[in-house]
């Protein structure tokens, strides 16, 4: 009787694990642009320089499937890393320069007003500093959270 107790309270307990376990992470699907096998490489190891678990770009699609554990990382995190390696995403847009980085199969097409910018700006999400921006990613010395990529409200979506 004890012997089925413990052997109870051990499935039990994986199955209390499992679950919470599948409750911080979390699986999302990311529109990233790019051409070929060596764009899919980057996107994949930039996705999980910044925490993803998982990373898996499809080239047909632009599709990326990340799955990371939430209170690890954010979707946001992720499309930055990618971004900063040279790839747009479907909210960030990645600075020229990275861009120019790329070989020349991976330069995909890009909208208009990516080809424009020179650098990505950014700014407090809380506009703690009114119309002020940073060059790079980083720290409202205000409020502290994370500096965020501002969009080009003109901006067209990728197609």
């Amino acid at each position: 009787m004890k012997t089925l107790s413990l052997f109870v309270a051990v499935i039990f307990s994986i199955l209390s694990f499992n679950t919470a376990f599948a409750q911080s992470s979390k699986t999302e699907t990311i529109k990233v642009w790019g051409n070929c096998g060596m764009c899919k490489s980057t996107i994949e190891k930039a996705a999980k320089k910044a925490g993803a678990k998982k990373a898996d770009w499809n080239e047909d699609t632009k599709e990326l499937k990340v799955t990371y554990a939430v209170n690890k990382t954010t979707s946001e995190k992720i499309q930055q890393s990618i971004a900063n390696s040279g790839y747009d995403t479907q909210d960030f847009t990645a600075v020229q320069s990275a861009y120019d980085n790329l070989h020349n199969c991976c330069k995909y097409d890009r909208k208009a007003d990516a080809t424009e910018a020179t650098a990505a700006v950014y700014a407090c999400p809380m506009k703690c500093e009114k119309d002020k921006t940073y060059d790079k990613p980083g720290k409202c010395p205000v409020c502290g959270m994370d500096l965020k990529q501002k969009k080009d409200s003109t901006a067209e979506n990728h197609q």
